[in-house]
């Protein structure tokens, strides 16, 4: 697979080697020419200076024919103008952006980006995994819906711990997917009594998320 890789930070450095280690082909755009340098004496001849929103950079490293350009800058307008033109005047298939600012995402999902990556999105992911009796996690967006998938595990002290899942009073446009309890898959139908340290799977619409998580885990 051939990979087109723009941004020489400390991101892009180690994905390129990354990405090198597992048999790909990459080639890094870089602005800096001495970090251009350091990543030519470190990881061989794998990167070119010019910058990755400039047409003739990206038909000079080959754009058109590779799989997949990441564009994982310190500037987010940069990294949306690369992947723009990489999807829209380069034919590439897949686009990958970083997003530093995460308000920012929807805007990148909108115009087109295939998969973007918010390091505090995912921090903030793992933070809410360290507190699954105060907080829904995050699971995946279905953007394009408004829909989340949220998953939540039940404190002794959850309004919905001891209750079937009929009798919740679940907000509008969300529902109950799955429910696991000790390892162990089960069918949420609405006889379902459910247990505190049950994991809940739920898909709600992202303006309801606050009302599903007061029915199953009590205000925040």
């Amino acid at each position: 697979m051939y990979i087109v890789v723009v941004g020489g930070g400390k991101v892009g450095y180690y994905l390129t080697k990354e990405l090198l280690e597992q048999g790909h082909e990459v080639l890094l755009i870089e602005r800096d020419p001495e970090r251009v340098e350091r990543i030519i004496e470190d990881l061989g001849n794998v990167a070119v200076l010019g910058d990755g929103c400039e047409v003739s950079i990206l038909q000079e490293a080959g754009t058109g024919r590779c799989d997949v350009l990441v564009a994982v800058t310190g500037d987010d307008e940069d990294n949306l103008v690369s992947c723009q033109l990489a999807k829209n005047r380069f034919g590439v298939p897949r686009t990958i952006a970083r997003v530093n600012n995460p308000k920012n995402e929807r805007i990148f999902r909108l115009l087109g980006i295939d998969v973007t990556v918010s390091a505090t999105n995912i921090l903030m992911s793992l933070i809410e995994h360290e507190m699954p009796q105060r907080a829904l996690l995050h699971l995946l967006a279905i953007r394009h819906l408004g829909v989340e998938i949220v998953e939540a595990v039940l404190g002794p002290n959850a309004p919905a711990a001891g209750k079937s899942i009929s009798s919740l009073k679940l907000p509008a446009d969300s529902s109950i997917s799955a429910v696991i309890r000790a390892g162990t898959f089960l069918i949420p139908s609405g006889h379902l009594i459910l247990q505190p340290g049950d994991e809940i799977i739920a898909l709600c619409k992202s303006e309801r998320e606050g009302e599903l998580r007061n029915a199953l885990l009590g205000p925040a």
